[in-house]
């Protein structure tokens, strides 16, 4: 361990921690170390912009340049790498089909999807489009806009019929996802393809927006009730994980 840069680093971190900053002299108390000593490490910090001193308290803060890493860090953030060995768990202890999808222009965008170890035909490709009004992680998206747009966007894509469970009525919907947006999660039996139920949690990005859906997908036969409910605490739980990955705080 480089000293220097130990002292440096638990500078930023005591003093990210003070909305109002720190001193020098609390600062060489905190660390273990003379007043000369802190008052270097921070002329270095300050030199490079991570530490900026307050002209009036002469105390010392976070500087600007954690703004431009953080957008750097976003901007780079790939939700699919991230939320990768997450998806590959609930594969894993599920062995069913399961989904990463984003929100655009309406409808779903699937990105990801794992096959699982088990049998099942499904429409979904990655890459492919879906209607929201029909598919779990349509409705967990859906659940965290507001309700005048959410009928604009089913007024423009229309609610076509999938199924005989299919929703076709805005009114309806708009119940249902009000339910979705309260448990915090979304099921879906047979809405958008006969003989498959899928179970979705919402994915929130570092402003706590809605970003993206995670879903479980299997044969309704497979997909009970009692399966339904053993399987929502894991839903539930990976999109939380992604979300935390994604920089978002409860």
């Amino acid at each position: 361990m480089v000293k220097s840069v130990d002292r440096a680093l638990r500078i930023i971190s005591l003093i990210s921690k003070q909305k109002e900053g720190m001193g020098v002299t609390e600062l060489g108390e905190r660390l273990g170390i003379g007043k000369s000593s802190t008052y270097k490490l921070l002329s270095t910090l300050t030199e490079h912009g991570y530490i900026e001193q307050d002209e009036g308290t002469k105390k010392y803060r976070l500087g600007y340049k954690y703004l431009e890493l953080s957008a750097l860090l976003l901007e780079s953030m790939d939700i699919r790498s991230l939320a990768a060995p997450f998806l590959k768990e609930v594969e894993a202890i599920t062995n069913e089909v399961v989904h990463l999808v984003v929100y655009d222009q309406g409808e779903i965008v699937y990105i990801e999807k794992l096959e699982g170890n088990e049998i099942l035909r499904t429409h979904s490709k990655v890459g492919r489009r879906a209607p929201v009004h029909c598919t779990s992680v349509g409705k967990v998206i859906l659940s965290h806009l507001e309700d005048r747009e959410v009928r604009n966007i089913l007024t423009k894509q229309g609610m076509a019929v999938h199924t005989e469970n299919t929703i076709t009525s805005i009114d309806e919907f708009l119940k249902e996802i009000h339910k979705v947006n309260k448990q915090g999660f979304a099921v879906e039996k047979e809405e958008n393809e006969v003989g498959i139920t899928c179970i979705a949690a919402p994915i929130f990005d570092n402003r706590g927006k809605i970003a993206a859906a995670v879903s479980i997908s299997g044969p309704s036969i497979r997909m009970s009730d009692k399966r339904l409910q053993e399987l929502k605490p894991l839903i539930m739980k990976t999109g939380k994980q992604i979300s935390n990955r994604l920089g978002y705080v409860e």
